[in-house]
């Protein structure tokens, strides 16, 4: 048996209380059986008296399933945690908060917004592989969802009302790679660079549309293609649809995203996209990096993730 639901019934069965969700998240912390993380002891039993906690039985430390976790200090039931892990790592446009909080039930609409921002911080995987071969990149905007910021967007590459965005989208034979997504403080080459360090492995080969930012950047093979009075869609087809898809996303789920929060729903829609071929395993790896993935607090949460 794969272990990971494959449908919606598969995972009704399988989590279908506190009991088995932490179950779960005990099997995947410790495959070969309780480890205790204060000593590194590799003997302890649960206890019968505090759910979900294991007693270490050298130092005597005790240790729920979620201790150490994007999960850790939650009141919320597990089982909450994992519908919104699943709902958010499978459905193809994700969940908001909104909906979290209705389909679930919860109490408040901040507590569906910290669990589903704490997930949101567990869609990056440490160490991730940079991207590689052929990357399409190229820089976008969108409009900001603030009431400070001006009621209309300045054109073209002004930056007025707008949130920056650089993208990269690796370009295979049989379409669109991984991808990745920044928000970005402007279009100079002190910004892109920072991007393509972060974002594409040594050696690729980067397409873009000629602009002034690009050139220069280490590590990488340029090859600019500017377009004159060509579509930009032309040159960089896969980058101008993965642009074209966030921005619907970002409307239709969040209508329209904002300055504060921007990176994170960055992150959760590249998530989602770098394993479309794979939905359900999606919710595997997004409670697999929420376990590695330490506490976070409200207030680190709502800090703002990009000045300037």
């Amino acid at each position: 048996m794969t272990d990971f639901p494959r449908s919606l019934l598969d995972f009704q069965r399988r989590f279908a209380d506190d009991a088995a969700c932490a179950a779960y998240l005990a099997a995947q912390r410790w495959p070969e059986g309780f480890v205790c993380p204060a000593c590194g002891h590799a003997k302890g039993w649960a206890l019968a008296t505090k759910a979900f906690t294991f007693e270490c039985a050298a130092c005597r430390r005790q240790t729920s399933v979620t201790a150490g976790t994007v999960m850790h200090g939650s009141k919320l039931p597990l089982i909450a945690w994992f519908w919104t892990a699943y709902l958010m790592a499978t459905h193809s446009n994700g969940i908001s908060a909104l909906q979290v909080q209705r389909q679930l039930g919860l109490g408040s609409y901040k507590s569906a917004w910290l669990m589903c921002h704490k997930l949101r911080r567990a869609m990056v995987a440490p160490g991730r592989s940079p991207l590689a071969g052929l990357v399409e990149v190229d820089e976008t905007a969108i409009p900001c969802r603030s009431k400070d910021d001006p009621p209309a967007s300045g054109g073209g590459r002004s930056h007025q009302g707008k949130m920056l965005l650089a993208g990269a989208v690796e370009s295979r034979p049989d379409g669109p790679g991984r991808v990745r997504l920044a928000a970005i403080a402007d279009y100079s080459a002190n910004s892109l660079h920072a991007f393509l360090r972060a974002s594409v492995a040594p050696g690729a080969i980067v397409k873009t549309d000629g602009w002034s930012g690009y050139p220069g950047a280490q590590g990488v093979t340029h090859d600019p293609h500017p377009i004159g009075p060509m579509a930009a869609h032309i040159v960089l087809p896969w980058a101008h649809r993965v642009f074209a898809n966030l921005k619907r996303w970002a409307l239709g789920v969040y209508h329209g995203l904002r300055r504060q929060h921007l990176q994170a729903y960055l992150d959760e829609f590249v998530f989602r996209f770098n394993r479309r071929r794979n939905r359900h395993a999606a919710f595997r790896t997004l409670l697999g990096i929420g376990l590695a993935t330490g506490p976070l607090t409200y207030k680190m949460l709502i800090a703002p993730e990009l000045k300037g």
